[in-house]
């Protein structure tokens, strides 16, 4: 559910005339990461820095590796105060740390995310379950 509201708000945010990036957390690593060794990771900086919504879907599906928490790190200080950041996790807040690894870069990104954050805990089941069929037994 909260990948639904996250597009909705960056659809919102694109119809009053802002510039908004939707990407996956593990897309986001993976293009950063390449971006480091094709010469282009200034460009995709600079362009990240300067939208003003960057959502970052599905963040936390897997631990973050050094590189990916660098990225994190980058990015988030490089959109701190120029734009607003959506981050939407299955992963519960109380296992960031956890999960990004490095308790000082950690603390960093998560400072940089939070300070003036609000924070939407949504429950209740999955929208894919919802939309399936009720009773199926079918399997691909």
């Amino acid at each position: 559910m909260g990948q639904y509201l996250a597009a909705l708000l960056a659809h919102k945010a694109c119809r009053e005339g802002l510039s908004a990036a939707y990407v996956r957390g593990p897309r986001l690593f993976y293009g950063l990461a390449l971006s480091r060794t094709d010469g282009t990771y200034a460009k995709w900086m600079n362009k990240l820095a300067k939208t003003n919504l960057l959502v970052i879907d599905y963040l936390g599906l897997s631990p973050m590796t050094e590189t990916d928490r660098t990225n994190l790190f980058e990015v988030m200080e490089d959109h701190y105060g120029s734009g607003s950041t959506i981050v939407s996790s299955q992963l519960p807040i109380e296992h960031w740390h956890e999960n990004i690894g490095d308790p000082t870069i950690a603390d960093a990104i998560l400072d940089r995310l939070f300070h003036n954050a609000y924070k939407i805990n949504l429950k209740g089941d999955s929208i894919r379950r919802k939309n399936s069929k009720v009773g199926s037994t079918e399997q691909l």
